[in-house]
């Protein structure tokens, strides 16, 4: 069947260009192929652009996700990363490009069905009643927001809701009722239950959104530990925070005006002057022990010019 031709583009607003050759060279690709990897792809989006309402949203993106590799997209607020996360996660099709997730093209199979091999995780998760955490995990399994009427979870289903939670630090809270938990709580909670069906996908959007630093600090952990104990997963987690990214992250892809300023592993990413492009800031970068820490450059204060007849003029008086 013939498809009417998309409309063009209208004109994108310019991104500066990037000062940060050596960086590229060492392995961030702001354009073309990215480094080859061991694990088979999970996840292929290739010249991916999105137009809604004439406004593009992304622009000619390319990422391959593989086996075992954490990814983070990073960006300002705006800059397409929830975009992309829907596409990556066979929630929309891409006005422009290819996406296959699995191994299966987009527009080729049924978004719902392939929706079902993914875990995403979401704070806006939309429960109001009081479920207890393990019917929350549980509901993973057969994708509802709540327990379905006369469903009886098997005892596999039911060993491995108890495993996730204890994975994920909530040991002991399993009675608890959802309305009763803090948000960190619930952000763990969730990506147990999005982990019930197995998926060979994770992704995470903004998943310390409202977290102080102990929630925080808890899931991050809960994170390492989950890519320790499932080496075979991979996770794409979108985040505007650079102190958000567990240690375990491999990759990184930065985006600003819906554009692709790099990505590749986060070595060669994640420095001050590839993040400062993206940003908009003088931007200098620290890691510890796989964390990072980000903050602004200030410019040195402007020393006063010596003037000899002011200095004897106020000698004189």
């Amino acid at each position: 069947m013939n498809r009417a031709p998309h409309p063009a583009l209208p004109p994108h607003p310019a991104v500066p260009p990037l000062q940060a050759a050596p960086a590229h060279a060492a392995g961030a690709h702001p354009a073309g192929p990215p480094p080859p990897s061991a694990g088979p792809p999970v996840l292929h989006a290739e010249d991916v652009t999105v137009v809604r309402e004439g406004n593009p949203l992304l622009s000619d993106i390319t990422i391959t996700v593989r086996t075992g590799e954490h990814w983070a997209l990073l960006g300002a607020n705006g800059a397409g990363k929830t975009t992309l996360l829907g596409l990556l996660g066979a929630q929309t099709h891409p006005t422009r490009g290819r996406v296959e997730v699995l191994g299966r093209r987009l527009g080729r199979v049924d978004l719902r069905e392939l929706r079902t091999a993914i875990g995403h995780v979401t704070p806006r998760h939309p429960l109001r009643s009081a479920l207890a955490v393990r019917d929350v995990v549980l509901t993973g399994a057969v994708g509802s927001v709540e327990r379905p009427p006369r469903w009886t979870p098997t005892p596999a289903q039911e060993a491995r809701a108890d495993r996730l939670i204890a994975t994920l630090g909530l040991a002991g809270r399993h009675t608890a009722r959802w309305t009763t938990l803090s948000q960190g709580e619930r952000g763990r909670a969730l990506i147990a239950r999005a982990l019930m069906p197995e998926p060979r996908l994770l992704l995470l959007d903004e998943p310390a959104t409202g977290l102080d630093l102990p929630g925080r600090e808890q899931l991050l952990d809960a994170l390492d530990t989950l890519g320790a104990e499932h080496p075979d997963l991979a996770t794409v987690l979108v985040t505007h925070h650079l102190e958000e990214l567990p240690s375990g992250t491999t990759h990184a892809l930065l985006l600003r005006e819906g554009r692709a300023l790099a990505r590749g592993p986060v070595d060669h990413v994640l420095t001050g002057e590839l993040l400062g492009a993206c940003f908009g800031l003088p931007l200098a970068v620290e890691r510890h022990g796989g964390r990072y820490a980000v903050r602004t450059v200030r410019s040195p204060a402007p020393r006063a010019r010596h003037d000899p007849k002011q200095a004897l003029r106020e000698g004189a008086g």
